[in-house]
């Protein structure tokens, strides 16, 4: 159940990835409702923490939470590898991003159901092998996902693939957990490459999950 839930934590929060033609931050506030009998809604959130910040450049990204499971992640889009940084361990632990656990079904798109920080969104429901995903989108924040091609996991390629723009908004729904995700604020800006950076000397692993 522990590695699991763990996964389906990571797929989550590689959702939140960017495009060449958008550079800054977005911050996004988070909820979590559980649906298994022995976790708390507010351990949930705990977990994926409250507040996301997320830094892209190019085809890079790095994102930080005040969660208590994953601090941050750093995907390194030469290597097409996720690094996730959990409070449980020393090491930074890496995910093949060519690979995904999980699958797209099926998929609709609504056009023009929701207003987010002034953008009008259309909605893209991906029915996945683990439940739904569904993500609130405007083309003024376009994405090139070209850049991303590789970028199976967590269906991210799949859903850019299809709305080429940033996500302001996510739902996500499975047997464990439903989880939404709002953007509070999105600022451009110019940062530095060596924000996606590894820290020097630290230690890297294949995640088991």
């Amino acid at each position: 159940m522990k590695q699991t839930l763990i996964t389906l934590l990571l797929s989550v929060c590689c959702l939140f990835t960017f495009a060449q033609s958008f550079e800054g931050q977005v911050v996004y506030q988070t909820q979590c409702k559980s649906k298994l009998p022995n976790v708390t809604d507010d351990q949930f959130t705990a977990m994926v923490g409250s507040t996301m910040n997320y830094y892209i450049k190019g085809g890079d990204y790095k994102s930080d939470t005040n969660g208590s499971v994953i601090l941050w992640q750093l995907y390194i889009n030469k290597e097409n590898k996720l690094y996730n940084k959990f409070s449980s361990s020393e090491a930074v632990l890496y995910n093949d991003c060519a690979v995904n656990p999980d699958s797209v079904l099926s998929s609709e798109l609504h056009v023009g159901v929701a207003d987010i920080l002034g953008y009008k969104c259309d909605e893209l429901v991906l029915n996945c092998k683990t439940g739904v995903q569904k993500y609130y989108f405007s083309s003024k924040l376009p994405v090139d996902s070209k850049l991303y091609t590789n970028h199976k996991f967590g269906n991210w390629f799949t859903y850019l693939s299809m709305a080429n723009a940033i996500p302001l908004k996510m739902v996500i729904n499975n047997a464990q957990f439903s989880l939404e995700t709002i953007a509070t604020s999105v600022k451009p800006m110019k940062l530095d490459a060596a924000i996606f950076q590894l820290p020097a000397g630290i230690t890297t692993a294949k995640s088991p999950y």
